[in-house]
């Protein structure tokens, strides 16, 4: 009995760590997304890049901890937010750091 306790017990510390890894990732992802939105919308395209580029690290990392459809989809448009403000087009990669803003709200856990 003790040993199935146990065994519980740490599947439940297992899991409950992933969770709260995902959720300080996700966390994470998004106060950069919105950095890069305040500096894209100045039209600092390479400060955008910067900030979504880590915007995307963390949401890559909280997608590997669990699979959200929500963080997918942030993740798309991360890439495409650092594929245009490379390219220099602020605007284009400020509307899809909006986009991923939305999904990584959407991902984090409800209150």
């Amino acid at each position: 009995m003790k040993k199935l306790l146990i065994a519980l017990a740490s599947a439940l510390a297992l899991f409950g760590s992933l969770a709260f890894a995902e959720t300080e990732h996700t966390t994470q992802s998004l106060e950069h997304a919105k950095a890069a939105i305040t500096h894209g919308e100045a039209g600092h395209a390479p400060v955008l890049v910067e900030h979504a580029q880590t915007s995307l690290t963390h949401a890559e990392a909280a997608e590997k901890a669990e699979h959200n459809p929500h963080t997918a989809e942030a993740i798309t448009h991360l890439k495409q937010a650092i594929e245009h403000g490379k390219l220099g087009h602020a605007d284009v990669g400020t509307t899809h750091a909006k986009e991923a803003v939305k999904h990584l709200e959407l991902a984090l856990p409800k209150k």
